[in-house]
């Protein structure tokens, strides 16, 4: 389920992106960011960075080509390019029915605007709390960010071997909507969007005061600990 107002990725990931461009402009690059450690702000700048340069040379590729090794985009990175980054790939993103091959398949640069948006909006928290600032959320945002681990990111990391399939689920509900992650649920955990999202990018725990749980709490800890993303 998701929020009854429409979400444009492609507009949603400008405004995320001109929120981190002017909190990295200027940070302390040596500052640690707790919730990707041992990065720093340095590292975290120049990580989004490549991202987007990466995702936008994904978006130039035949939709059942192999998609290029991140590696050498990592390497090449640059602090100071983070705000031509991020145009380069809002431009690469403008053709949303283009198609590419993405981490799922062959699919459009759509897919693509909706998954840079929340890379970029996961780690715009993550830079505002390695600041000790605050940080406005577009509850439309942090919902469907929750649906992309849901409905994307959680099943492919089964895909890829890299968590086992749930033998039981967890229904998280928002003010603007519920999902179930993995299957029949057991528990749920109820909150604000934003704080469900952090919840299952691992950036929180069931414990987190702004959450309730109700059922099978250690069975909702156990899979929300677990790699639901990369």
């Amino acid at each position: 389920m998701t929020p009854s107002r429409t979400l444009v990725h492609l507009d949603a990931l400008s405004a995320e992106q001109e929120e981190f461009a002017r909190l990295a402009a200027d940070a302390d690059l040596d500052r640690p960011v707790p919730d990707c450690a041992p990065w720093t702000v340095g590292d975290l700048v120049r990580h989004l960075t490549a991202i987007h340069r990466w995702a936008a040379a994904c978006t130039a590729l035949d939709a059942h080509a192999a998609l290029p090794d991140d590696a050498p985009f990592e390497a090449a990175a640059a602090v100071a390019d983070y705000p031509a980054a991020a145009a380069e790939l809002r431009a690469a993103l403008g053709e949303a029915a283009r198609p590419c091959p993405t981490l799922v398949g062959p699919g459009t640069a759509a897919w693509w605007a909706r998954r840079q948006l929340h890379e970029t909006f996961v780690h715009r928290l993550d830079l505002a709390a390695a600041l000790g600032v605050a940080a406005e959320v577009d509850p439309a945002v942090a919902a469907d960010c929750i649906a992309e681990v849901v409905d994307t990111m959680q099943p492919r990391q089964v895909r890829l071997g890299r968590m086992p399939p749930p033998v039981a689920g967890v229904r998280l509900t928002s003010p603007s909507g519920s999902w179930v992650l993995g299957g029949r649920p057991v528990a749920e955990v109820a909150g604000p969007e934003r704080a469900l999202a952090q919840l299952v990018w691992r950036r929180t725990t069931p414990a987190d005061p702004r959450l309730s749980v109700t059922g099978d709490r250690a069975a909702a800890t156990a899979l929300l600990a677990d790699r639901l993303t990369p």
